[in-house]
């Protein structure tokens, strides 16, 4: 989550510099851009569907349900409740989900994989938020995903860790279905910085997260990678930046590299990105600065 005093609608900045700070950011990103465009991997005009305001305001994770066809999991960050919405792709909410005595201290990016039981799939929820640098730990939820007829989970397991070069604010989280390692990437350090919590991850004391590397960019919002593990996205607010892996490639080693930049549209605070699990397309969803009326779910086909 962009912090809410970082925010320029939440400055009071006039609805008519905003909006000229939204073209300006849009135009210079174009121009930035420009050389690294992906000709012809996914449509760059998006099926688009609204998501009704108040509902899912301070979207910051979304990740395609496997438990439950043509729907998608959405957390919310600090200062929400500690629930996850399970969200129609036609951008209609079937219902929220209590995660009981979980704690919402800053969920920023959640995420679907396996886990410690074979052949579960689980929601990893990623409380990995800290805009002040102030926390020394951080954590994630993991348990079995729930079907939509559940209304509360009870169990989970908390994943705790820390970095080995002190605090960090991270936005983005993925999780790697091959190994199950969980790869963290950080939003305020520029580039970007990697880090991996290796499988199997403590659930009683600290894991201790390790440095894999940097991306080329800084301000990362979001990642996805796909259910076969071979393609990765990674989101900041103005670009979404794409990468195709080889079978001989680790994942520190792609994310290492120059990733390609997808043409999308712009979103007015663009945290989210999942894969649809068919590798169809992929899905954004932005939050809902209080100046807008509404945001949407947007869809990318591949082509």
């Amino acid at each position: 989550m962009k912090s809410k005093s970082d925010n320029p609608i939440n400055k009071g900045m006039p609805v008519i510099r905003f909006l000229a700070f939204i073209l300006l950011i849009g135009l210079s990103c174009t121009k930035e851009d420009d050389k690294n465009i992906d000709p012809e991997g996914f449509e760059s005009i998006p099926v688009t569907n609204p998501v009704a305001p108040l509902i899912i305001d301070e979207a910051s994770g979304i990740a395609d349900s496997k438990a439950n066809t043509g729907h998608l999991w959405v957390q919310q960050d600090s200062g929400n409740p500690n629930d996850i919405a399970l969200l129609a792709q036609n951008g209609v909410l079937l219902k929220k989900i209590i995660i009981k005595s979980a704690v919402n201290r800053d969920w920023e990016d959640l995420a679907t994989g396996p886990g410690p039981v074979s052949g579960t799939n689980y929601i990893y929820l990623g409380d990995i938020g800290d805009n002040a640098l102030a926390a020394s730990e951080y954590n994630i939820y993991r348990f079995p995903e729930p079907l939509s007829s559940t209304d509360t989970v009870f169990n989970w397991e908390k994943l705790t860790f820390s970095y080995p070069d002190g605090s960090h604010d991270a936005e983005a989280m993925m999780v790697d279905n091959a190994t199950k390692d969980i790869f963290i990437i950080t939003k305020q350090d520029s580039p970007s910085r990697v880090y991996r919590i290796p499988y199997p991850q403590n659930t009683t004391g600290d894991n201790i997260a390790i440095f894999a590397g940097t991306l080329s960019f800084g301000g990362a919002t979001g990642a996805a990678i796909s259910n076969d593990g071979t393609e990765m996205l990674v989101r900041t607010y103005t670009s979404v930046y794409y990468w195709k892996k080889t079978a001989s490639q680790s994942i520190e080693e792609l994310l290492a590299s120059n990733p390609v930049t997808l043409e999308t549209q712009f979103e007015p605070q663009g945290e989210a990105i999942c894969f649809k699990n068919d590798r169809s397309g992929f899905f954004t969803l932005s939050e809902r600065p209080s100046i807008i009326a509404g945001v949407n779910l947007n869809f990318y086909k591949r082509k």
